[in-house]
């Protein structure tokens, strides 16, 4: 089972939307609040260059957004 986590904030509906997605689909995450752990924070941008959410890592491939069909592809959905 790949590792997911995604770094989001509570106000980010596309980040609503991929937790909703991952549990929709039982796949476990592991979800940070951005806008709450400064070192998280922190963590995401140096991974991604991004400030924007979610960026969401699977097995260290970073995503920005909620892009469906590259995270079917990583974690091997239809």
């Amino acid at each position: 089972m790949a590792t997911v986590l995604v770094y989001s904030t509570p106000t980010c509906p596309w980040c609503k939307k991929a937790k909703e997605y991952f549990t929709e689909k039982q796949i476990p995450y592991t979800d940070y609040n951005v806008a709450d752990d400064q070192e998280k924070a922190q963590e995401m941008i140096k991974k991604s260059g991004q400030m924007g959410v979610p960026v969401i890592d699977i097995d260290g491939n970073i995503i920005i957004g909620f892009d469906k069909p590259n995270i079917n592809k990583l974690l091997g959905l239809k």
